[in-house]
């Protein structure tokens, strides 16, 4: 089963390297399902690799003059104290058990699982739906700023990161697309820089309140991933995009779906 979730890594990063976004989305499920880890520790992972793997791929789009980093500092600014704060103070204030129901308990684990498969539903209707000619276009523009609404973007995708171990993207993407008015191609590699700094910081949130780490499986999987990314940047200059986006979206879907039927019914 290792073997199986190395090379399921090595799609995270080929879905980072592709559409920017999407990797977390799929490293918390392998993580709990094929490797075997807590559900809670698997989103502490999924921080450190996400982060990791995007920083790769950031690196790569600034050598290719495809990152703003302006927009870098006002959107991660907030992002990265959200994400610090929830990982270090908020999510070990949730107690072990919400609630019990009819022989029913919602433990953390569980919780956090449902919250995540939420999370990649909503990010499966936003990579489904088809993009605008406006997003689509990759036309040199003069990005404007509406500082308030990036700012409180920011904070929001943090929480969500530190609760979830998500690294955002499907939601920094749009958010810079239109409240930025940024091109696509832009986005997603400024997209992938917000999200290496605010996942690594949030992960040495985690560092503060656990010893858990099993550093040989995070150091694997994350190398796995690291490949990934350099395939996926390779791929994507191929193949449309748009064609991918909508199709990972439906994969999204039905992972999103399963979660909540296997965690709440099975």
């Amino acid at each position: 089963m290792e073997i199986i979730g190395y090379l399921l890594a090595a799609l995270v990063g080929i879905s980072l390297g592709l559409i920017g976004s999407g990797g977390s989305i799929l490293t918390v499920p392998i993580l709990v399902y094929i490797m075997g880890v807590n559900p809670v520790l698997a989103t502490a992972y999924s921080l450190f690799i996400v982060g990791t793997t995007a920083l790769v791929g950031g690196v790569q789009s600034a050598i290719q003059k495809k990152v703003d980093f302006k927009t870098v500092l006002i959107f991660g600014a907030p992002s990265i104290a959200a994400v610090y704060a929830t990982r270090l103070w908020l999510v070990p204030l949730i107690p072990d058990v919400l609630f019990e129901l009819n022989g029913f308990e919602m433990t953390k684990p569980i919780a956090l699982m449902v919250l995540f498969s939420i999370v990649m539903i909503l990010a499966s209707i936003s990579m489904i739906r088809p993009s605008s000619k406006k997003e689509e276009s990759e036309e040199a523009v003069q990005l404007t700023y509406n500082y308030p609404m990036i700012l409180a973007e920011g904070a929001l995708v943090g929480v969500l990161t530190g609760l979830v171990g998500a690294g955002g993207g499907f939601l920094i993407i749009p958010a810079l697309v239109l409240l930025a008015r940024m091109p696509m191609k832009l986005a997603v590699g400024t997209s992938l820089f917000i999200i290496a700094a605010k996942s690594l910081i949030g992960f040495l949130g985690d560092m503060q309140t656990t010893s858990e780490i099993d550093w040989t499986l995070l150091t694997m999987f994350t190398l796995f991933a690291v490949i990934g990314i350099f395939i996926g940047i390779i791929l994507s200059k191929k193949i449309p995009g748009s064609k991918l986006k909508t199709s990972f979206g439906w994969f999204v879907l039905i992972m999103g779906i399963y979660i909540i039927v296997k965690e709440l019914f099975l």
